[in-house]
């Protein structure tokens, strides 16, 4: 794999990660639906004009469109929504390792109902992902998890996991920052209805609060999407996602530096064995590709 790959992954997987801090962040000072559809609001406008400067048009091809509407709303509505819910209750490090079993769902739903071939390596890697995230959600829940909030979480894993197995094709036929800066302001659609419907917006304004908001919007928000399609057009889906590998380390080290999150060693345990079992899946997906 070429040295500018390497670096476009581990840019990705340390954006990605660190967006469960400051969501939680964000979540502590102002109501979770609300403040997500802002941020799609400013990320996706910030995004179409760039690319507009850049001559990027919205002349899509169907097959980007097609993930621009799915991803919209799957990815960054129902995912990340339930996410930013869930985080009002459950620490940022273990939402953050929950999200990063998304690799592993990928495999397994393409194993079972797509009929992908995955060989030894892979259900071993299956097996130890899911034994990983058994250890650290026993230890969590022992120690009082809002069993609401990791229900929420997983369903919103779910979400992300359908969206990934029916999207082709956003990363060909170049217009990418506007393919980007659309699936936001979809994103704020959807929320702003879902805002209506279930929320009151509440904001106790911050330093913390803007500080986080301004990072998730231009980082996570823009940057690491972005970053993700140039990575997938230039080594393929397949080689990519073996950098999700990174993210349980990553999401619980940034929560342990920037809020103190109590890390045990069942965690680290649990972490290790989440991130070699994703990495023998995508191994042994990127050999039978």
């Amino acid at each position: 794999m070429e040295l500018r790959a390497i670096g476009l992954g581990l840019a990705f997987a340390l954006m990605w990660s660190s967006a469960f801090t400051s969501a939680r962040i964000i979540v502590a000072d102002a109501s979770p639906l609300f403040a997500l559809s802002m941020r799609y609001l400013v990320s996706g406008l910030i995004g179409v004009v760039i690319a507009r400067a850049l001559g990027q048009n919205w002349h899509l091809t169907r097959a980007q469109w097609r993930a621009t509407i799915i991803f919209g709303i799957l990815q960054n509505a129902v995912y990340l929504g339930l996410f930013f819910i869930a985080m009002q209750t459950i620490e940022a490090s273990f939402a953050a390792i929950i999200a990063s079993t998304m690799p592993l769902m990928v495999a397994l739903a393409a194993w079972v109902f797509m009929g992908d071939r995955l060989g030894p390596l892979g259900i071993a890697g299956l097996v130890a992902g899911l034994a990983g995230v058994a250890l650290i959600m026993g230890s969590r829940i022992t120690q009082g998890a809002d069993l609401a909030s990791v229900a929420i979480c997983i369903v919103g894993v779910l979400a992300l996991t359908i969206a990934t197995l029916t999207v082709r094709g956003a990363s060909t036929g170049g217009n990418l920052l506007m393919v980007v800066g659309l699936q936001m302001l979809v994103g704020f659609a959807t929320l702003s209805i879902a805002t209506l419907l279930f929320e009151t917006p509440q904001v106790n304004p911050s330093w913390s609060l803007g500080l986080a908001f301004i990072y998730t919007c231009l980082v996570p928000g823009l940057m690491a999407t972005w970053v993700w399609f140039q990575l997938v057009g230039r080594i393929g889906a397949t080689r990519a996602a073996t950098f999700h590998f990174l993210n349980p380390f990553f999401g619980v080290a940034i929560a342990a530096i920037l809020l103190g999150e109590a890390i045990g060693s069942r965690d680290i345990l649990g972490v290790v064995i989440i991130a070699v079992g994703i990495l023998a899946v995508q191994i042994s997906r990127q050999t039978k590709a």
